[in-house]
């Protein structure tokens, strides 16, 4: 399409008003309450300087107005108000900064050569250079407003304002991606499509920014000029002034300011309540009088009375839950009716069955806070439940389960209510009848106490004879804060249908698929079936590693059985099997997205056990095999059979060798300690497999050179021949040479090069730069230590 041009007189008009822009010289400054506060454009429509915000001042570019000015640009937003003894100054060295009432001096612009600076009829404060080029620009760094003729190029947004008059950094961003789309998503999220709320919906087109320009028209263009039109005004107003502003609500505004009076011209949404996070966890939007309202789900109260947005928390406590039928004694189901959830969080259970049973399913659940059913299909959910809305035209229904309020938390002994005594009719005419109720209550009361004293006595020696016995068999070893559910051996047996259905097998028994609750909740039961010794420290391995650990990104660990020499572990059922039998079994090769998207969901898990658990844990064993995925190709880390937990104030041990040979870290073989950084190893051989789509070793491959993945990554990568690799898929050339760069510090020989999880995930996602690794010295001798022999 071609370029969108002004009208003729209007660039001249602006060009006039430019030309004519009043010089600030080096060594002006302006006070907060003693004239001169600010620096007017020519025509004097927009200024920069001090704006009282709340009880203090911010520096500011503002649009003045009849009634109220409109801020269009901030410096320093969430730095904190200013005093009014703060001063503004573009100084004689060049600089332009704020002195605070403390004497410390806090840049605005990110240069120190100013010659000279301007405030212009645009709205753009300009920094110029000795020879009058523009040096630094308000306009190349927006905030949460574009001006007519302002751009937001590639991979910039803009960040909504926490409120109308409060404009430090708020809960919403407008990005302009690289793929040409304009989106909307909440801020601190994953910026993924699931958390867009809206989009421009033009991704694909050879655009690398976002415009409006001086008549009101929003547009993408390039660098050979505009060249598609998005969306235009009904009638320009000759001389109006349009901005383009994310509002602290979420959503993306156009308004004209036309002889100092400001009107709507076109809105992204046109219902508050679409806005993703409007309203915050456990709480739903819906409308009170033609106004967005939040309020809390049944069983919630507001996290803040003073603000209903910032959502709410649970108004009872989990602790007594027990799971099953006994659940009805402590919770009961809100049925919400016209609900539209768009929840991110991966569902607990995605099933489909009748609505009753979906209730049932959510309140006998531990696990499950709510359930949504639409159509046939349950949805049960943990903790925390977001994007909820009241929806009249929706036919969802939603599950909320709730705390019995009449129950205290603390001293209540659940159970079910006493039958009530049925007695007959007595009419009371003497003091010999009383008599004889006192002693029949007495009789009766010392009666049950004696029945009660003598069946603890005797549950009390059952469970200690059951405790010898165990004792006999082999001391379980389990702390006291592994709370996870007990089976027996014949629960089991009939979940799994006597042990039929085999999903797979390992070094120290099978694994075997099974349901509980009818049929509602798949389960991967792991039975321990090699020599005892062995079999029991797996069995403890895995319940000591696990057992209080939870993460998305985690197998989760249901419960277990220990029935004599039994020894069974009870898992949630991962429906779409391992990592290794997508990357080398695979008839179809995972999307280049795909891949990039599991190596961060592994390195998050692997993260969690080093550094966000109560006890540090090393896995000992990461590889592709012990890698599997959900039904929502969610990747999670199993098998901790020879995981090694660490004290809290440990940050190494001495072990014996542990793992699988091509994943295992060189200080294995040196008889040094062990710290989290073998896992961070293991992880960087994976992440190469991840990347290349085959394993470490291959002896099948065309070129001898090649049959050493690390090494042959290695070599490419000198030789900026990275393509290679990926020979035929549209891969990222810069995310796939970052993520080279952290697969190959991660298998650096010393583990003291090797970063942590935490800096592989900032790497990975961008936030901090990767710099060029070293080689990993003596790749192919370890190789021949590690790998078995073809």
């Amino acid at each position: 399409m071609s370029a969108i041009a002004p009208p003729i007189l209007f660039l001249l008009f602006i060009s006039f008003l430019g030309g004519r822009a009043q010089q600030i010289t080096l060594g002006s400054s302006l006070s907060p309450t003693t004239p001169p506060t600010s620096w007017p454009s020519p025509s004097g429509l927009f200024k920069f300087g001090f704006y009282r915000q709340d009880t203090g001042f911010a520096i500011a570019i503002w649009l003045v107005g009849n009634e109220s000015d409109t801020v269009v640009w901030t410096a320093n937003r969430d730095d904190g108000l200013l005093s009014s003894n703060a001063k503004l100054q573009l100084t004689k060295d060049g600089s332009l900064l704020v002195q605070t009432e403390q004497g410390k001096e806090m840049p605005i612009a990110d240069t120190t050569e100013a010659s000279s600076a301007s405030m212009l009829d645009s709205g753009n404060f300009v920094l110029y250079s000795k020879n009058s080029s523009v040096i630094w620009q308000s306009f190349d760094r927006p905030t949460d407003t574009i001006l007519g003729g302002q751009r937001l190029s590639s991979e910039q947004q803009l960040i909504s304002g926490s409120s109308r008059t409060n404009h430090s950094s708020g809960r919403f961003c407008l990005r302009m991606q690289g793929d040409g789309n304009l989106v909307l998503y909440p801020v601190n999220t994953l910026i993924t499509p699931r958390d867009a709320y809206w989009a421009s919906n033009t991704y694909g087109r050879p655009v690398t920014y976002f415009y409006l320009n001086d008549t009101g028209n929003l547009a993408f263009g390039n660098s050979s000029g505009v060249n598609y039109m998005y969306r235009g005004v009904s009638s320009a107003k000759i001389n109006a002034i349009y901005r383009a502003t994310l509002e602290s609500d979420g959503i993306f505004r156009l308004y004209a300011h036309y002889e100092g009076v400001s009107s709507l011209e076109w809105e992204a949404l046109d219902n508050t309540c679409k806005v993703k996070g409007f309203c915050g966890f456990n709480s739903y939007c819906t409308f009170n009088d033609d106004k967005p309202y939040c309020l809390c789900l049944p069983g919630f109260n507001y996290t803040d009375q003073n603000d209903m947005t910032l959502g709410c928390r649970r108004n009872f406590s989990e602790s007594q839950c027990r799971g099953g039928k006994e659940n009805a004694v402590l919770y009961y189901i809100s049925e919400m009716e016209s609900i539209s959830w768009n929840d991110i969080n991966l569902p607990l259970l995605s099933k489909r069955m009748p609505k009753e049973e979906c209730s049932l399913s959510c309140l006998e659940d531990c696990n499950c806070a709510a359930a949504s059913y639409k159509d046939g299909t349950c949805f049960m959910y943990e903790l925390p439940l977001k994007y909820i809305i009241r929806d009249t035209s929706s036919t969802m229904m939603a599950f909320i389960k709730v705390g019995n309020k009449s129950l205290n938390h603390s001293n209540d002994t659940y159970g079910p209510e006493p039958s009530p005594i049925l007695t007959t009719s007595i009419s009371i005419t003497s003091n010999k009848a009383i008599v004889k109720i006192v002693c029949l209550t007495l009789g009766f009361s010392l009666f049950l106490c004696s029945s009660i004293a003598v069946s603890i006595h005797l549950i009390y020696k059952i469970q200690v004879l059951k405790y010898k016995r165990l004792l006999d068999i082999g001391e379980l070893g389990l702390t006291e804060e592994v709370t996870l559910r007990t089976f027996s051996y014949n629960e089991l047996s009939r979940a799994t249908n006597h042990f039929k259905e085999e999903l797979g097998k390992g070094s120290f028994g099978a694994v075997y698929k099974g349901t509980l609750y009818r049929g509602r909740r798949v389960i991967a039961v792991k039975r321990l079936e090699k020599l005892v010794e062995e079999g029991e420290r797996e069995f403890q391995a895995e319940m000591q590693a696990i057992g209080r650990t939870h993460h998305r990104n985690l197998v989760r660990l249901l419960g277990y059985c220990s029935e004599g020499s039994k020894r069974l572990l009870v898992y949630e059922y991962m429906s779409n099997g391992s990592l290794a039998k997508l990357l080398f079994g695979a008839t179809r090769r995972l999307y280049w997205d795909e891949r990039v998207r599991i190596a961060l969901d592994i390195a998050r898990g692997i993260l969690y056990l080093h550094e966000e658990c109560e006890a540090p844990i090393i896995h000992c064993d990461i590889k592709p095999e012990n890698i599997l995925m959900d039904e929502f190709w969610t990747a999670k880390i199993s098998d901790f059979g020879l995981a090694k937990l660490l004290m809290p104030d440990q940050t190494r041990t001495f072990t014996g060798v542990r793992g699988t040979r091509g994943y295992l870290a060189p200080e294995w073989q040196k008889n040094t300690p062990i710290s989290v950084k073998a896992d961070v190893y293991s992880y960087g051989i994976v992440l190469l497999e991840i990347l290349c789509c085959r394993k470490n070793l291959d002896v099948n491959v065309s070129e001898p050179e090649q049959i050493l993945l690390a090494s042959w990554v290695y070599k490419c990568f000198v030789a900026g021949e990275l393509h290679k690799l990926v020979l035929g898929e549209d891969a990222d050339k810069n995310v796939l040479e970052n993520m080279v760069k952290v697969a190959l510090w991660c298998i650096q020989d010393e583990p003291v090069l090797r970063p942590t999880m935490k800096s592989v995930i900032f790497m990975m996602e961008g936030i901090t730069e990767v710099s060029i690794p070293p080689s990993p010295t003596d790749i192919s001798l370890w190789a021949l230590t590690t790998f078995p022999a073809s």
